[in-house]
């Protein structure tokens, strides 16, 4: 295995976590995964980006010590495995890192890269801020009404990956523990010979740590509302279960605090929908913050015609995977989406990317480095270093509103300047 090498005085640039609270040097050791695909390209331009900003903001007093670690193809070529444990011992070590894209292996034993580091890290949330930015096409009409944040469950629900295959023995084991413990159920298999079996866990505790670290950061952010989003309609003892452990958490932790759903539905009850809407817009002209929640296909449709409604989500995990890429599609698309994978009971993060290698066009300096980008500047802001990260949606903005954009942006704009990715990254620490 090829050994990672340490910055200089690696121990006195560690990121501290102490009492849930992060202590950050001014030299950091952040580690990175520069990714498959198009990642190598897109890398070097947010490197770019973030180090501009961070001399821009704070010239020679701050300054990141990165630290490459190898995760997917590249891991493979030097390590002969797709995910080193030197790197998961990284990233434990020092706390915060950021990676980019990472292809998924065929034929091994790792369903997912992406969903390795967030179980194997426990990064239990995935943050996917969602807003849109002035002159970038969007196929909606008013993409300036999206500012929504996803706090999407990330450890459990399918991505557990508990499978059998249709004609497997295990599948068949299964179905037959199935037939003799739990005949009502296995009758409900409409053709139980040729089905493959997944299970879907969802917990108390993995469903309200999630939810609690929506509530907690919406009021830390001064937000209006957290919506559940929910299947429980159908599948009532895990999505209609997390939904109802959601509102138990939210009244156990932040009682004086919110306004919910349940309570304006008990007052309707009592003493009329006109009683319960002033109970509701008082709590919300007090500053409470309302909980709420909603069906996960209306979500999709209230998301689309009336998106102001919602402010931040929390969802379970294949429905937050729907829906963050859906929302992301009213304001430009993956390519500008950030996102993060954290732990706020520890602290640890790891900001990525949320778009797919695209090796069609890898090493050819095309690929939009926006998703990076941004994922850097919302680990600059997790940092507290927001003078830096205030620096980069200057320039992006402005970037942006002279047109000058890479490929994928210029084919759906008018009098663009089509720029390659580093040319891009230039484009932004010029508008800094």
């Amino acid at each position: 295995m090829t050994a990672i090498s340490l910055p200089s005085n690696a121990q006195e640039n560690q990121i501290q976590i102490q009492n849930g609270k992060r202590s950050i040097p001014n030299q950091p050791i952040i580690p990175f995964i520069e990714g498959d695909g198009c990642g190598a390209d897109i890398w070097r331009a947010t490197r770019h980006v973030l180090d501009t900003a961070v001399s821009k903001a704070y010239g020679a007093q701050r300054q990141i010590s990165w630290l490459e670690v190898y995760a997917g193809e590249k891991a493979l070529s030097k390590c002969n495995t797709w995910l080193p444990e030197e790197t998961l011992h990284a990233f434990r070590t020092y706390t915060i890192g950021i990676k980019g894209p990472l292809a998924t292996p065929v034929g091994e034993g790792i369903r997912s890269l992406n969903v390795a580091l967030r179980q194997t890290l426990d990064l239990y949330v995935c943050l996917r801020p969602v807003r849109w930015f002035p002159a970038l096409p969007s196929p909606t009409k008013n993409p300036e009404k999206v500012n929504m944040v996803i706090f999407r469950e990330n450890t459990e629900d399918l991505y557990t990956g508990i499978e059998f295959a249709s004609d497997s023995p295990e599948a068949t084991a299964f179905k037959e523990i199935l037939k003799s413990h739990f005949p009502q159920q296995y009758e409900k298999i409409r053709f139980p010979h040729s089905s493959g079996i997944g299970i879907k866990p969802i917990s108390k505790e993995g469903s309200q740590r999630l939810v609690k670290a929506a509530i907690q950061w919406a009021l830390e952010n001064q937000r209006r509302s957290v919506t559940l989003v929910h299947k429980g309609n159908i599948m009532k003892y895990t999505e209609g279960a997390f939904r109802n452990w959601g509102y138990e958490i939210a009244r156990q932790n932040f009682a004086d605090q919110i306004y919910t759903q349940l309570q304006y539905e008990e007052t309707k009850k009592r003493r009329g929908e006109a009683a319960a809407t002033s109970e509701m817009k008082a709590a919300q002209a007090s500053g409470k913050l309302i909980i709420k929640d909603i069906i996960a296909d209306a979500a999709f449709e209230r998301a689309l015609t009336y998106p102001q409604d919602f402010d931040v989500l929390a969802t379970t995990n294949l429905n937050g995977d729907y829906l963050s890429d859906a929302l992301a599609a009213q304001v430009g698309g993956l390519g500008i989406a950030p996102g993060a994978n954290i732990n706020f009971e520890t602290g640890a993060a790891i900001f990525e990317a949320t778009h797919g290698t695209a090796p069609d066009i890898a090493n050819q300096d095309k690929a939009n480095p926006c998703s990076l980008i941004l994922s850097g500047e919302m680990m600059l802001r997790y940092m507290g270093w927001n003078e830096a990260a205030d620096l980069i949606i200057k320039g992006i903005e402005g970037a942006l509103y002279n047109r000058t954009v890479t490929f994928d942006l210029y084919r759906l704009m008018e009098n663009a300047t089509l720029l390659t990715t580093s040319q891009f990254g230039n484009a932004i620490v010029e508008n800094m």
